[in-house]
C-alpha cells in the first residue's frame, strides 16, 4: 500500500552515513547525481550500481527501502523503457514486423535510461532516509546562505522544501486510510479501464486535498503560536561541523567520478 513508500521518510540510525554533515550529504548527492549522468556505457554502469549498493550498506538501510523507492516510479520506468525501445533508431535490426523495428542500439539505450532512472531515484532517497527534516533544513540552509547577500528568502525556501519533504509520508498515510475508508464502503479501486480506475480516486481526491489543507492551516497556526518570524536571529541546539570523515567522504566519491571519466575515456 501506499504507506510502504519510503519517499520522503527519515530512517533513524547510528550510521556511518547518518553521521555526516548534512550539508555534505547535500553536495555528495549533487556529486552522485554527476556521477550517474556521466556515465555513457552499461560496462561502466557497474561502478555506480557498486557504489548505490556500497551506500546502502554503510547507511544500514535494509533492502526494502530500495524497492519502496521505486515503488512510486514503476510505471514510469515502463514507460521510459518502452518509449526507448521503439523511439531510438539504429543500424542492428533484431526484429522487423510492419512498422514495428527493435535494433541493438535501441535495446541499450532503453535498459540505459530505465538503470540511469532507478539509480537516481534509489540514491537521492538514501539523503531523505539518513537525514532528519531538521538537519536537512539546516544543511540547505547553510548552504543557501550565501545568497543572502542577494536578498534571496535562504530559510524560507528551505523551510518549505524541508516541509514539503516531511509531509509525503503523512499524504501517503492519508491516502492510505481514505482508501481503506472507501473499500470498506463498497468503493472498487481495482476494476475497470483506466479511465474508470481515475474517476473511482476523486472520492480519495477530494477528502485528501481537505486533509492537507487543515494540516497546512494548523501547521501555520502552530508556527505563529511560537512566533515563528524566519531565520533571522534564531539559534540551533545542534551547530553544524565539518568533520574529518565529511572529508573522507568526499574525496572518495571523487575519486569515483575521476575512475568513471578515466573508465570512459578508454572505453572510447
Amino acid at each position: 500500500m501506499t504507506a510502504n513508500i519510503s519517499l520522503g521518510q527519515y530512517l533513524p540510525g547510528d550510521s556511518a552515513v547518518h553521521r555526516l554533515d548534512p550539508r555534505t550529504k547535500i553536495l555528495l548527492m549533487v556529486l552522485y547525481i554527476a556521477i550517474v549522468f556521466v556515465v555513457k556505457s552499461l560496462i561502466v554502469f557497474l561502478l555506480p550500481v557498486a557504489l548505490l549498493i556500497a551506500i546502502f550498506a554503510f547507511a544500514q538501510v535494509p533492502a526494502s527501502y530500495f524497492f519502496s523507492s521505486l515503488k512510486p516510479m514503476k510505471w514510469l520506468l515502463v514507460f521510459m523503457f518502452v518509449i526507448n525501445l521503439f523511439a531510438t533508431t539504429g543500424e542492428t535490426v533484431l526484429l522487423q514486423w510492419k512498422f514495428i523495428r527493435l535494433t541493438q542500439e535501441a535495446i541499450e539505450q532503453a535498459v540505459y535510461i530505465t538503470l540511469r532512472l532507478v539509480l537516481l531515484v534509489a540514491g537521492t532517497s538514501i539523503l531523505t532516509l539518513t537525514t532528519s527534516p531538521i538537519a536537512l533544513t539546516d544543511g540547505l540552509e547553510k548552504l543557501m546562505s550565501p545568497l543572502r547577500k542577494l536578498h534571496f528568502p535562504a530559510h524560507e525556501l528551505a523551510m518549505m522544501m524541508t516541509i514539503a519533504l516531511r509531509f509525503i509520508p503523512t499524504l501517503l498515510e492519508e491516502t492510505d486510510r481514505i482508501q481503506k475508508a472507501q473499500m470498506a464502503r463498497g468503493a472498487d479501486f481495482e476494476s475497470g479501464n483506466i479511465f474508470q480506475r481515475a474517476k473511482s480516486m476523486i472520492p480519495v481526491l477530494v477528502p485528501l486535498f481537505v486533509s492537507a489543507f487543515r494540516r497546512a492551516d494548523e501547521l501555520a497556526m502552530a508556527m505563529e503560536s511560537r512566533c515563528y518570524h524566519g531565520g533571522e536571529g534564531r539559534t540551533r541546539m545542534r551547530e553544524l561541523h565539518f568533520r574529518m570523515r565529511d572529508l573522507i567522504a568526499t574525496l572518495l566519491l571523487l575519486f569515483v567520478l575521476a575512475g568513471i571519466i578515466v573508465l570512459e575515456q578508454l572505453a572510447l
